[in-house]
């Protein structure tokens, strides 16, 4: 498989943030190397803010890309579950893309593109947090599928 990306908005993240990615990151080299791309966030906010980073979304996306949205309206997964899905969204054929959003959520027009809407939780996150989770449950459900033991069910 090639290069999962996942794009999420907001940039200086807080060293921790950073840790947490840096811990995480160099772990994908089995199956799938993810790549973490940055959304610059807008400094406007409610529906201005949505559609800023519609536009930088977009700006990013080629037409083939399989969107997996992060919104805290779409499907909570269980690990083995994801590590299901994650086989399957490969199988579409085309580029995974993974997008956080930021504080204001995203647009209509954005779930409208996604392919999949993902939540992490029925409780909400801050985007720095949510990027260190994602990470870091995509690591845990490739591991699942690799029969590796970082996950212990």
């Amino acid at each position: 498989m090639a290069d999962v990306r996942l794009l999420a908005v907001g940039q200086k993240m807080p060293s921790w943030v950073q840790d947490g990615c840096a811990e995480y990151l160099p772990r994908f080299r089995h199956q799938f190397q993810l790549v973490v791309e940055e959304i610059t966030a807008s400094k406007k906010t409610g529906a201005d803010a949505r559609e800023e980073h519609r536009k930088r979304l977009f700006d990013r996306l080629k037409s083939h890309d399989f969107l997996i949205l992060l919104d805290e309206r779409g499907r909570s997964y269980s690990t083995t579950e994801l590590a299901d899905q994650l086989t399957q969204w490969e199988l579409s054929g085309r580029s995974l893309v993974f997008a956080i959003g930021g504080a204001d959520g995203w647009c209509d027009d954005v779930r409208a593109r996604a392919d999949v809407q993902w939540s992490l939780s029925n409780l909400v996150f801050p985007h720095p947090l949510a990027r260190v989770i994602v990470i870091e449950q995509l690591y845990r459900a490739d591991s699942v599928r690799q029969g590796r033991p970082y996950h212990r069910s």
